[in-house]
């Protein structure tokens, strides 16, 4: 769990990104496009054929051309002839940069990208050691209690919880002579090639929340993982846990995706929120 304070205010967009992005949302104001988007989407093969389509959502089929065109305009789909029929697929980037788009166009994502400034002068940062871990252990198990933090109902030793983090991006925070607050991050792959790829998680003490602890670790985390070689950090959040929503955009962290029904906590299917922070050089 984390909390934090309202996030700095986001810059004024540029005239240029606003017109690409007022395009998107126009060739999305049709409710027709949007289900042509979403039927292409969800094809179980990643793409479909026009008059597939058509019958799928009980259009002619001309008119089902005229809002892929549309919709190939704006760089939603591609759109391939194959044989005698046009086979449509999604654009890959259309599936991070309008979610990135909603995020900046509602000031919720700082531009560009920045660590959090304003860190709070009572709270420090320091390398996580072994005699650490049952307090970061018990901080854990409030997160896991909450039931808004992560999909673990049951609270690991600490020594797998340590075992599971990479060992240079472990860190927690002080505040009085105690740890109220940890972050560390994991790895995304045992495959060499993603090896500056990492998933981050941010857990603040319940009595410790609201007073930038949170900040202060993501802080931490980003400039941390910037100097030792990683050049992405992800983060996968409960859209239900607000706060930690805008303490990774504030961070710069950008929307990805919304994992819809992604993995059951107590038996019922949860949602998650991806969202993706790169080095500025990478």
């Amino acid at each position: 769990m984390t909390s934090t304070q309202a996030p700095p205010p986001a810059a004024a967009l540029a005239g240029d990104t606003a017109t690409t992005y007022a395009a998107w949302f126009a060739t999305l104001a049709d409710p027709t496009r949007v289900r042509l988007l979403n039927a292409v989407a969800t094809a179980a093969s990643g793409s479909a054929r026009v008059g597939d389509l058509a019958r799928e959502l009980g259009i002619s089929q001309s008119t089902c051309s005229h809002h892929v065109r549309h919709l190939a305009d704006a760089g939603f789909v591609a759109v391939d002839k194959v044989g005698t029929s046009s086979v449509v697929s999604v654009n890959a980037a259309c599936c991070t940069g309008l979610p990135h788009a909603a995020d900046a166009v509602m000031g919720t994502l700082s531009t560009p990208p920045c660590c959090p400034a304003d860190l709070p002068a009572d709270v420090t940062t320091r390398a996580m050691t072994d005699a650490d871990l049952a307090r970061v252990r018990a901080i854990y198990a409030e997160g896991v209690a909450t039931r808004q933090a992560t999909f673990e109902t049951e609270v690991p030793a600490a020594t797998v919880l340590r075992d599971r983090w990479l060992p240079d991006h472990r860190w927690v925070a002080e505040a009085g002579g105690q740890v109220v607050g940890f972050t560390a991050v994991s790895p995304t792959s045992t495959r060499a090639c993603y090896a500056g790829v990492g998933e981050g998680a941010v857990y603040v003490a319940a009595t410790a929340r609201g007073r930038g602890v949170g900040k202060a670790l993501l802080h931490r985390q980003i400039t941390e993982a910037d100097a030792r070689g990683l050049w992405t950090l992800q983060a996968s959040v409960f859209p239900e846990n607000r706060a930690s929503l805008a303490l990774h955009r504030a961070a710069g962290y950008r929307t990805l995706a919304v994992r819809s029904r992604i993995a059951r906590l107590d038996g019922e299917w949860r949602d998650t929120v991806l969202l993706e922070r790169r080095r500025d050089d990478a």
